[in-house]
């Protein structure tokens, strides 16, 4: 189980997040001082699909008009953490459960763990490109909250639309795929676009506007140094990492990780948006690392596609891609806390997923698959090549979602940390060890 934390009083954060470094990131802009305009209850918004369907609703949040992609998630609850996922970098997201907002938005820097990322949420901003509901709670309450859902997308400029029916988009999206849109505001809102003025973010490098510019620590004391190359990385891999002891330092998306390596007990690959092709350059560094180095190497989503990519495999466009918290998928192999045969339920946001071939590439097998629709979903390498890699395309970390896999994380930190002590042990000795599995 993950360790609480005391919350801490109000001079103490303060004095906390003065003293930590800044959370480096290129995200969604805060304009400074911004006063939240009340909603405008007769302000119209429609959702336009570039597959011909419109949908006419309420607007909320900023009273501005965006193109992205249209994507639905089936998700309960984490509304806010969903929405500050990086992963859904221009997209709208298509929310299936009907009453979204009740328990409004909570300060997102009042985190209470002095050595993790300065953020309660998974980013220091919304990441999508705007908000689809089918009813917006007006009044929220909860504890931690300190503005409506309206507010917070207002205050980061992010529209929204509610009063649609999200079933019948929902079933568009299943049978024609995740859709490119333009969420329309205000006057004009009714007039659909032309197919040449939709705007396919799938073309573009969203990892590169996303992932952190500069190189920067977490938790500099720990005891077990871990490299995290981040493609937009959520805040509580980092948590995950830090509270379990780990020296976190995280690199910018492409930076040759194996000028430093030795540096390190072990490399991380973290989450991200679009097309994994897009970031080749990082699976060339990963495949060298892979070869020439002996440490530990976990992939999550886009970084586990990396891994993949550097493996030799193919990675492919899902129709409608897998978002949710409530994702089956079957262990193929044993690896530390997973099982073989038993089937957990994960956390997952993405639309690319790599290959399935027969047979694998030499020195890896299949790891996890998708019980819904057979998608790959984690691969790792056979004990028989001495290397220490895994790659799941779900979320152990969740925030939001179930925790059957959390302890992915314990193990892939205390193989890190046994290795280190062991100080460099022949792999057969390493890889016997009773701690030394993921």
């Amino acid at each position: 189980m993950l360790s609480l934390r005391s919350p801490l009083s109000a001079v103490a954060r303060n004095a906390v997040k003065a003293s930590r470094p800044s959370f480096a990131r290129s995200l969604a802009t805060v304009v400074a001082n911004h006063i939240p305009t009340p909603q405008d209850p007769n302000r119209p918004a429609t959702l336009h699909l570039k597959s011909g369907e419109s949908f006419s609703g309420k607007a909320f949040g900023a009273p501005i008009s965006r193109f992205g992609e249209a994507v639905f998630s089936t998700s309960i609850t984490s509304y806010t953490e969903s929405m500050t996922d990086p992963s859904y970098r221009s997209q709208f997201i298509v929310f299936t459960t009907p009453l979204i907002g009740n328990y409004g938005v909570p300060d997102n820097s009042a985190t209470t763990e002095p050595n993790g990322p300065p953020v309660l949420l998974e980013s220091n901003g919304v990441q999508c490109a705007g908000v689809v509901v089918g009813d917006l709670a007006e009044r929220y309450s909860h504890y931690q909250a300190v503005e409506s859902l309206h507010e917070w997308c207002d205050r980061h400029g992010v529209p929204g639309i509610t009063g649609v029916d999200t079933r019948a988009i929902t079933t568009l999206l299943r049978n024609n795929g995740s859709t490119l849109s333009k969420l329309a505001t205000g006057d004009g809102h009714e007039v659909s676009p032309s197919a040449t003025e939709y705007w396919d973010p799938a073309v573009e490098n969203l990892v590169d506007q996303v992932s952190t510019k500069e190189i920067y620590t977490l938790n500099p004391e720990g005891d077990v140094k871990i490299a995290l190359l981040d493609f937009g990385a959520k805040a509580n891999i980092l948590r995950s990492l830090t509270r379990r002891g780990a020296s976190v330092t995280v690199f910018p998306w492409n930076y040759d990780f194996n000028k430093v390596r030795d540096q390190f007990d072990g490399l991380f690959l973290s989450n991200g948006p679009g097309d994994p092709k897009h970031c080749m350059e990082a699976a060339l560094v990963v495949r060298k690392t892979i070869n020439e180095w002996d440490k530990p190497v976990f992939g999550i989503c886009m970084g586990h596609q990396i891994i993949g990519l550097a493996a030799g495999l193919d990675a492919y466009r899902m129709r409608f891609g897998n978002r949710g918290h409530n994702q089956p998928v079957l262990a193929l192999a044993n690896s530390g806390s997973i099982k073989a045969g038993r089937v957990y339920v994960t956390s997952q946001n993405h639309q690319y997923a790599l290959e399935l071939v027969d047979p694998f590439p030499k020195g890896w097998e299949p790891f996890f698959l998708n019980a819904n629709d057979a998608s790959v979903e984690g691969i790792k390498s056979t004990e028989a090549s001495g290397k220490r890699v895994w790659g799941v395309q779900f979320h152990p970390e969740s925030a939001g979602g179930p925790l059957d896999t959390i302890h992915m994380f314990t193990s892939f930190v205390d193989e890190c940390r046994f290795l280190s002590k062991a100080g460099g042990a022949p792999a057969v000795l390493q890889m016997n060890h009773p701690e030394a599995h993921l």
